[in-house]
């Protein structure tokens, strides 16, 4: 079956392990029992993608891997469905963000840049048919963490004011998107300025200039940044407020992490990763019942994914790549 797949791994030029080509169907090297084959309509790109060129949380001995954690296709029973990304023990009972053995997708088991991919039964979602296969193949990874962020680690109310640093990438602009929609404040910064235009256009109710002082404080801090903006992040807080964190793209390591403020304020930092099956459920269900649709920056075929590649290692996208089969 066609593929897009890492075959090594290069830190320094990632694009260069990117293969595109044939990979061996899932029923040819098995799949096992109480798991299905999803055949794919639809795959979004994400930075993890990236990383595992680069041979971050990618293993040698797993190579070649088929990348991509997010799709959406038909079931073996040809319903509509969305494919969750997080593999938990099949003995774990509970949030599978917490399992210490889970994974991801492209990481122990091959990924979703394929014409099927093999996931667990309790792994796929139904798919509504107001959601187009697109639309839905953006949800598993990078809203479903911006909604995670928001509503269960950061246990954002309406009425409350939150700031997203780092307008642009696929996590920050479902995080503006969704808090608009559930009757938040949402603030905006971007070093872009037409990124910073694109984020008024779609929900945010001000933007500033990455670093700029804001006219309020306030009650919570979507963090995807890291170094470059955390020290405005803690910064922008009222007392008692509350930081949440679920990515570095500026890279982990801080000249200064503002411990006094965080302690003398009350603040609290909080770390997100991915979400439940429960919660992608629940994300599908809003935007069903909302109209709300994930923003997508362009759509590829995905015989032609080195182009998405090269658009999101150069930071070029405002919202997310998709690739069609």
């Amino acid at each position: 079956m066609f593929a897009v797949y890492a075959d090594r791994s290069a830190p320094n030029d990632p694009l260069s392990a990117l293969q595109v080509g044939e990979r061996p169907e899932p029923a040819e090297v098995g799949v096992p029992d109480g798991w299905t084959t999803v055949t794919v309509k639809a795959a979004s790109l994400n930075h993890h993608d990236l990383f595992s060129l680069r041979g971050v949380g990618l293993r040698a001995e797993a190579l070649p891997m088929i990348l991509g954690c997010d799709a959406a296709g038909y079931d073996e029973d040809g319903n509509e469905v969305v494919v969750h990304a997080v593999i938990s023990d099949p003995a774990w009972v509970g949030d599978e963000t917490l399992d210490p053995r889970r994974s991801l997708l492209s990481e122990r088991y091959q990924g979703t840049f394929a014409d099927q991919v093999a996931v667990p039964r309790s792994n796929v979602v139904p798919k509504p048919p107001t959601l187009s296969f697109e639309e839905a193949a953006c949800l598993p990874t990078a809203w479903l963490t911006a909604y995670r962020m928001l509503f269960t680690r950061g246990e954002l109310r309406a009425g409350e004011t939150v700031l997203v640093q780092g307008a642009g990438g696929g996590v920050a602009t479902a995080a503006i998107v969704l808090g608009r929609a559930a009757g938040l404040r949402v603030l905006a910064t971007s070093r872009d300025e037409a990124k910073r235009a694109r984020a008024l256009e779609i929900g945010a109710h001000e933007v500033f200039e990455s670093g700029a002082r804001l006219p309020v404080k306030v009650d919570a801090v979507m963090e995807t940044v890291g170094k470059a903006t955390w020290s405005h992040s803690i910064r922008s807080l009222r007392p008692g407020g509350r930081i949440v964190t679920s990515g570095t793209t500026s890279g982990p390591d801080l000249d200064d992490a503002e411990l006094t403020r965080i302690f003398f304020l009350q603040l609290s930092v909080i770390g997100s990763t991915m979400g439940t099956r429960g919660e992608l459920a629940d994300l599908v269900t809003m935007l069903d019942a909302t109209g709300v649709r994930p923003l997508i920056d362009r759509t590829i075929p995905m015989t032609e994914a080195r182009e998405g590649f090269a658009a999101m290692l150069g930071g070029e996208q405002f919202g997310k790549i998709v690739f069609t089969r």
